[in-house]
Formats: C-alpha cells, structure tokens, sequence
C-alpha cells in the first residue's frame, strides 16, 4: 500500500471512529451490522436513502473497508490508487441535504471511482500512474466531474491504470503502472483486467464501487468491461468532455461510464452530457444529446431489429465463435434479425489511426502540462521522456518507443497531419461503418468485445488474441460492452456499435440482451 493510500485511510478511519461512538440521531438511520452491498444498484441505494434505512455515509464507509480488505489486502487486486479523504465528509453532507428535502439528482450519495488521467480539483492528485506526475494536483475539476459533483456523486477515490493510458510501450502489460503496479483480474488473479482503464474496470466487476469511469482512445472502456464482466459505455467521441483528462488524441478520446448494468451506466451517461466550452468536440453534440437516457431502456428493443454480426474475428477463438452463435440465438429470441457482415474497414485505417494518434499526444500531453502552471512537475514530452530515463522503476519493466516516437512529430498544423485525420475519418466512417450499415439497413452492429484474459506477463506484454473495438474508435462512433457469458471462468462481452450520436438505439439494445441473457455473475473473491 503506497504511502498516500495509508495516509488517506488512517484519516478516513480516524474521523469515521468518532461519530461511531456517539449515539445515533435522527438524521442518521441505523445500519445494519452486516451490510452486504454486493452487487446494489443506484436504484436500489435510491430507494434505501429515501426510505432512510441507509446513508450515503454508511454506504462510502462500506466501500472503504471493501477496498482495504480485498483490493489493499487479501487478494490485493490494487485497483484502487488513491483514496478520496474528503469522501466520508462529502457523504454526511449529502446525507444532510436529503434529509432537508434537497436531492441533486440521480447520483446523489452514489460513489463513483474516476480512472487516474481525470482531474479533480480536491487533495487528490492527477498522475496518468506516471511517477513524473506523483502529488501533481490539478488546478480545478474536469467538466465531467463537475456535472458528477452537480447530480450528488460521491468521488470515492481515483483508479489505477495502464500508464499513460497504455500510450507509452508497445510491449507494455495492461494495467501496469509505475505509480500503481499491476492491476489484477478478479476472476482470476494471475490473469490480465485489460487495456488503460483496467483498474476502473476491476474496481466495478469486484464491488469496491457502484459505477467508475474509464477513458477510451481504442479497446480501454470495452476491453477491460469485457474482461471484468460489466458494462462499459464507449460514447460518440464529443458526447461527453475532454477538459481536464490527461489525452492521447484529440481525435479518438472520449471519458464513459462502466457499471454492472446498462441501467447504472445510461444513469451515470446522461448526468455527464454538455457542451463545453474548453472542448471544441461538443459543440456537435448540440442537440444530440440526452440529460437522461433511462427511458431508452427498452427490454423488447430488439424486436424487429437488422442487427449485423461484424465477422472480422471470426475463426481466431473457436471458444469464443461458440459463445457468439450462443449469444446470437439470444438476440434471435428477443425478435431481431442478425445478419452476418465479411465486409471490413480499409486496411490502412489503422495505421492512418496511428500516425494521428503520435501526432496527438505529442501536442496533447505538452498542453496539459502547460495547465499545471509553472509549478508543472514536467514541461514537455522531452522532459517526460528524461525523467522516465533517470527513474529506477518506469523502465523496469518496458521501454517507452511510443513518447520517443511522438516527440519527433510535428504540429497540428503541418498538411501531413491535417490530410491523414481527414483520411482516416473518411475510411472509417463514409467508407466504413456508415457505408456498410446503409447498405445492409442496418440498426447496429454487434461482435464479441474480445477473448478471455491473459496471463499477465512482464516480460512479454499483453498478449491479445482478438478485439473489435477499432472500428468504432477509428469513425469516434459509440460501442458499448455487455457480458455475454463466460470462458473457463472468464468472463466475455458482446460489443454494440453504430453511427455517430446513436447511443439511444444502442442502449436500448444492449438492455434488451443484457436483460435476456443475464451473464453477469460476480467474482468470487
């Protein structure tokens, strides 16, 4: 346990200890001695609050204690890399306001963990797991924060994740920081939680939170839902800000909600939703855009629906081939019709994806820094790339080829640049899923997120053997990951992608699968 985790928790357990050992008052219910929270949703916490056979207090505590228990301790899944110490004082304030007839709104006493690239504006630091960024504070919240903050949620703590949100080694291990270490999958511990929002994703699939947020640039909300057997929300790329989130691209980053269900993530969605000023992105979403997206659950959305089977991983994982004819019989016996599609995005989307992405990062990550102020623990790429040469624990374990590469791109403002996003969206999207779904009228397209973990590996890295989530990443369209059933123990999502701003239809749809499928199942700790 670092030293900033003990010191949150002596503070925490400190100040939890006194109203302990005071009588309960009015405003305070009692709780029961064995609260057992496993698997509650933000409707049913809701119901408990307003009932008043539950506080937001209790319910922060609850999760505190978990995360010592099982994620600082006992099977040490470290997924958790700072803890909130204002958590517990925010909750009794919430408490307070409930019981004065103010409730925020759909959140409020709901406590959420943030992956560790998105600001808050509070004691606790911004660091993307990097050990050049350690106590690094951010002068204010990220907008989606903000709007967090607005609806009552709780800001538990931050996650950890892959370091700079898997942006730095090509042979890195998902997961690994050198802030945090190596996250671990709860299902099984030597196997690996996947892509940058790994620990946002275990934190979720274990219990230790009801909803986190991840970020995704490609694979890091979906992979590690898929992973971990939840629910992630990949939205349209402008759907929901960047402002205050460490990036990698301007073009194919977005922030969405992970959760057990599609209820609690559509919940968390529609809160974060706006346009923001500071993010040029979500002047589109104008008009797009819900505030809420629960009435778009819809357990009969797929009747009638032309849903395509997106067949490009087809034969790499015979297991998981045979759990997608399972799947889709499901999605037949809710009413749609699944057609296979063998048409595939042009091959050279990719690395067109790529060259952006360095371009990216180089100019997003020197951006950032300059919002630290002068204070800014490193300046620039360069000045990152020093530290990590000079430190005794970021190349420990991979080298950093891909900041090394970013630093020798050149500006957004170069012809090059400009002329390979332009392309790259025109391949991925006119030429790409919008092409495909007109021609095969088309509602959605589904295919399985990926296959099961792998064993982590610090010598080799990640070792993926399939994944469908580029697609949607490269046109910045929305994907969203439900569990779909699970292999030698590890659970399998299926993934539901569209066109841009379709997030309602897929909602629904997911829903609908999620609700006749009923795959989730909790690890076991």
């Amino acid at each position: 346990m670092n030293q900033l985790i003990r010191y949150c928790f002596e503070l925490l357990l400190l100040s939890a200890l006194l109203p302990a050992c005071q009588s309960a008052t009015a405003s305070e219910p009692n709780q029961d001695e064995a609260l057992n929270l496993e698997e509650i949703t933000i409707a049913e916490l809701q119901e408990k609050y307003a009932s008043g056979t539950l506080s937001a207090a209790a319910v922060v505590q609850y999760y505190l204690d978990r995360i010592a228990a099982t994620d600082q301790s006992g099977p040490g899944l470290n997924s958790v890399l700072t803890i909130n110490p204002d958590a517990l004082d925010i909750a009794r304030r919430l408490d307070e306001e409930r019981a004065n007839g103010r409730v925020r709104g759909p959140l409020h006493g709901i406590p959420v963990l943030l992956k560790d690239n998105i600001d808050t504006g509070d004691q606790m630091p911004t660091t993307a797991g990097s050990r050049a960024l350690e106590g690094s504070v951010a002068p204010d919240d990220a907008f989606i924060v903000k709007q967090l903050r607005k609806a009552g949620a709780i800001i538990l703590g931050k996650t950890n994740l892959s370091e700079w949100a898997n942006f730095r080694s090509t042979h890195s291990s998902s997961g690994w920081s050198g802030l945090g270490g190596q996250t671990h999958n709860p299902y099984r511990l030597d196997c690996n939680p996947c892509g940058s929002s790994s620990g946002s994703g275990v934190a979720v699939a274990a219990n230790l939170c009801v909803v986190a947020l991840g970020t995704e640039t490609n694979g890091s909300i979906v992979c590690p839902s898929s992973a971990n057997g939840i629910v992630g929300i990949k939205p349209t790329v402008g759907l929901l800000s960047r402002d205050g989130i460490i990036p990698i691209s301007f073009t194919q980053d977005t922030p969405g909600p992970m959760a057990r269900t599609v209820t609690d993530a559509a919940i968390a969605l529609g809160v974060m939703t706006g346009v923001d000023k500071a993010d040029a992105k979500t002047t589109a979403s104008e008009g797009q855009f819900k505030t809420d997206y629960t009435p778009y659950l819809d357990s009969t959305a797929l009747k009638g629906k032309r849903i395509g089977y997106y067949t490009a991983p087809k034969g790499t994982h015979y297991k998981v081939d045979t759990l997608m004819e399972s799947a889709m019989q499901t999605l037949r016996a809710q009413g749609a019709e699944v057609i296979a599609i063998e048409d595939r995005l042009p091959s050279q989307t990719g690395s067109l994806s790529y060259q952006v992405m360095l371009y990216e990062f180089k100019d997003g990550l020197n951006q950032y820094f300059g919002s630290l102020g002068p204070d800014a623990p490193v300046k620039s790429v360069g000045e990152l790339i020093a530290f990590n040469q000079a430190d005794e624990v970021e190349l420990r374990h991979f080298h950093q080829d891909i900041l090394e590469q970013a630093a020798q791109m050149g500006t957004l403002d170069s012809d090059d640049y400009r002329s390979t996003v332009s392309e790259m969206q025109r391949l991925a999207r006119a030429e790409g899923i919008d092409k495909i779904m007109a021609t095969y009228e088309l509602d959605a397209l589904i295919a399985p997120t990926g296959a099961p973990a792998w064993k982590t590996d610090h010598v080799n890295g990640d070792h993926y053997t399939l994944g469908s989530s580029s697609p949607a990443a490269w046109a910045g369209y929305p994907n969203i990951s439900v569990p779909m059933g699970f292999i030698e123990g590890l659970p399998i999502g299926l993934s539901f992608y569209g066109t841009a701003w379709s997030e309602p239809v897929l909602i629904g749809l997911a829903y609908d699968f999620e609700q006749a499928r009923g795959a989730r199942r909790a690890p076991e700790l």
